[in-house]
């Protein structure tokens, strides 16, 4: 029952990362108010000690502990004169003011120097907005000097000591989440498999959920395997076993989705809620050959799931041996093609598995293996050689980096905001007009267009409203019992940050009722204190938005105009790469250029929300948004199992080139460009071509490869579904399509 818990929290919080993040703060908010408490320290100093100790904990995100521990340093004397100014400065309103802006447009400058810079802008903004918090005075600056080094002293023990967390400890967590949330699309695609008619939609957006959770610790696990491997060898492989996993398992949830209907699934299905279902899908049959696949199904997930591989004479290395046949056609049952496609679905997948198991545990007992398993080691072995010879024969030039942001521009913008949000909030209050400036930095971080500033300010908004009404309710409950406000201050604080990734409102929420809190500890509760809080932090994301949409400004559309084109670039070099190397072209780094892909896409995906937001009026543009991402995913799949097939060719004994599959490939790269030109240059007449189905190459006798299979007839298909997918994409983005010019 632990363990199943244990492995429902790694699934829910892969890595563990939100839930050691908020641990790891409140930790050192606890050690702090301890110590503080032991050297009778006031109410006024506790809730400094608290802020200080928050911020020095969650504003340092760098990788490396002694990276980590650099910056810890460097945030000590920032945050110690940061205190100071804001103390000798609180009573001169205009040059404070001024000071204060100037502050906001150095610490947003800051992230264009990485982590480090963005942490220490961070530290030095929040220490002087909580020296006005608790009316920071020169007499009080030794005491709070005494209090700022205690806190950054039990953050530094909290990090390091108690809640300590490494690269590689982060990046084991998340191999297990990634496990337990392949364990769980197998289950959800088993449901799938039973489900009628009434419970299809309900089975199918279950397995697009879970699909997508697994994606997302996929694209985890690659943004951690250099610092949390040693080896860059076994880094690379790794990530190979991983995007293998992936896409087996998305391949088994089509080909589940194809036998239960009269005709092929489209990929789209797994990628765009709504989307239709194949035809003619009824009732589950119930005959023998389904009922196997059931327990077969639940064979793959135990095999998934187990820490360790099947031991000497264990029922789990016989049904291991069993789904590794069903990649050769061995006790296959007598179903239809598409029963049976499934089966050697299952097979593939449960080759990857053992792949993924190889790769993460180390050798396994090969004592009961069958003929169809040695082969399927032997492959492996082949793959992983092939891989470490590419690792001898380059160097690697460096990390991928993504898109910089503007930090000028965006340290402009805020700065402009936050002095009309000092200006409008001196009129709200002139003892809390900061709450509108800490609302329009908030809005501004982690957000690239106006679209985006004005999502992060409703909910920002939201979230606060909701927070008045329980700060109310949790003020008249605690009155000033000092260590039960702190005990759930405590509380609300780990909540805030187990939810941030998942819910801006929620988060808002916490953060909102913990200050009602505060101020009930300060003496400074009442209803009015929290309606202007609501007040000011409405002025703040106006404010924000006003600034965003008129001073350098970067519009959605713009913005995601350029996410498009660069997920486009990023597809076509997949594409062409893959289909070169099948054409016979020498090996390159796919996999790589896979990563890049995703992180594009992912890009695209973020930078879109505000088209697809609930709240958004056009409809219809909110739809097209939705369609394209979606189009772009079931690219995106393709061209990854394109790489990934592309990569066994140097190894795998049923995969051989063929010159003809460049040529195929090219048109689709050709109509990735066309389409990134078409969106990217206003009045480009790129045009998308238009031909023969590339599916027509499976004709019997017209391709005479030696080795011509069931993989070589798999490529076939991914190229054909890219095809599709890609020439899909003129309508919504209004690209012209070139008719074919018939043969003479």
């Amino acid at each position: 029952m632990r363990a199943e818990l244990w492995g429902r929290l790694a699934a829910a919080d892969p890595g563990l990362l939100r839930f050691t993040a908020g641990l790891r703060t409140v930790t050192s908010i606890a050690l702090t108010l301890a110590v503080l408490a032991a050297l009778r320290a006031d109410v006024s100093h506790l809730v400094a000690g608290a802020i200080t100790a928050m911020v020095a904990t969650f504003a340092i995100r760098e990788k490396g502990r002694a990276q980590q521990a650099v910056t810890l340093a460097l945030g000590l004397p920032v945050a110690l004169a940061s205190m100071s100014l804001g103390a000798l400065l609180n009573a001169r309103v205009v040059m404070g003011d001024l000071f204060f802006v100037a502050l906001i447009f150095c610490a947003v400058y800051g992230r264009r120097f990485g982590d480090r810079g963005t942490a220490l802008g961070l530290i030095g903004f929040q220490i002087y907005f909580a020296s006005l918090f608790v009316h920071a005075t020169v007499a009080a600056l030794p005491g709070l000097y005494l209090t700022i080094t205690v806190a950054f002293g039990c953050a530094a023990l909290a990090r390091f000591v108690l809640v300590r967390q490494t690269p590689a400890g982060i990046l084991a967590r998340l191999r297990r989440a990634f496990r337990v949330r392949l364990a769980q699309l197998v289950s959800a695609q088993a449901e799938l498999l039973d489900a009628g008619p009434d419970e299809l939609d309900r089975a199918v957006e279950e397995v697009r959920v879970r699909t997508a959770r697994l994606h997302e610790t996929a694209l985890l696990i690659q943004g951690r395997l250099t610092d949390g491997t040693s080896d860059e060898t076994v880094a690379r492989l790794v990530q190979r076993r991983i995007a293998d996993a992936e896409i087996a398992a998305e391949r088994l949830g089509l080909l589940l989705l194809t036998a239960r209907s009269t005709g092929r699934a489209d990929t789209l299905t797994l990628h765009l809620p709504g989307a239709p279902l194949p035809s003619a899908v009824g009732e589950p049959v119930r005959d023998e050959a389904l009922e196997r696949l059931r327990l077969d199904l639940e064979a793959l997930r135990l095999l998934v799931l187990r820490p360790g591989g099947p031991g000497k004479g264990t029922a789990l290395a016989r049904l291991r041996n069993r789904l590794l046949g069903y990649r050769e056609g061995e006790n296959l049952p007598a179903a239809s093609p598409a029963v049976q496609d499934v089966f050697r679905g299952i097979g593939e997948a449960g080759r990857a598995v053992l792949g993924l198991r190889i790769a993460l545990d180390g050798p396994q007992d090969e004592s009961d293996d069958t003929p169809a398993t040695s082969r399927s080691r032997e492959e492996l072995d082949a793959e992983d050689a092939a891989i470490e010879g590419a690792e001898e024969g380059e160097r690697q030039a460096g990390e991928a980096t993504g898109l910089r942001r503007p930090t000028t521009r965006a340290a402009v913008q805020v700065a402009v905001g936050s002095s009309l949000a000092i200006v409008g909030g001196e009129f709200l209050s002139a003892q809390r007009w900061y709450w509108a400036v800490l609302t329009c930095w908030i809005v501004f971080i982690n957000t690239s267009s106006t679209g985006e500033i004005l999502v992060k300010g409703y909910r920002r908004l939201l979230g606060t409203v909701l927070g008045v009404v329980a700060g109310i309710g949790l003020a008249g409950l605690v009155g000033h019992h000092t260590w039960t406000a702190f005990g759930l201050v405590l509380l609300f604080i780990f909540a805030m940050f187990y939810s941030a990734p998942l819910s801006y409102t929620l988060m808002s929420f916490f953060v909102t009722a913990m200050l009602g809190l505060l101020y009930t500890l300060l003496n400074t509760y009442s209803l009015d204190v929290l309606v202007l809080r609501v007040a000011e932090t409405a002025l703040g994301a106006v404010c924000g938005v006003i600034a965003a949409a008129v001073v350098l400004p970067v519009h959605t559309d713009r913005r995601t105009d350029e996410l498009l084109v660069t997920t486009l670039d990023r597809l076509a070099d997949v594409t062409r790469a893959a289909a070169d190397q099948l054409g016979g072209a020498p090996p390159v780094d796919l996999v790589e250029k896979a990563r890049d892909l995703d992180q594009a896409l992912a890009d695209l995906a973020a930078a879109v929300q505000p088209l697809t937001h609930p709240i958004t009026p056009l409809r219809s543009r909110r739809d097209t948004a939705r369609y394209v991402v979606a189009l772009l995913e079931t690219c995106a799949y393709h061209a990854r199992s394109l790489a990934a097939t592309a990569e066994l060719l140097p190894t795998h004994p049923a995969i051989a080139a063929d010159p003809r599959l460049r040529g195929a490939g090219r048109r689709i790269v050709h109509n990735i460009e066309a389409i990134a030109a078409h969106v990217g240059q206003d009045g480009s007449d790129a045009r998308i071509e238009t031909g023969p189905s590339i599916v027509s190459m499976l004709e019997p006798g017209t391709l005479r490869a030696p080795r011509y299979g069931r993989v070589t007839d798999r490529v076939l298909r991914h190229l054909q579904r890219l095809d599709e997918s890609v020439a899909g994409l003129a309508r919504p983005l209004q690209v012209p399509v070139r008719q074919p010019v018939p043969a003479p």
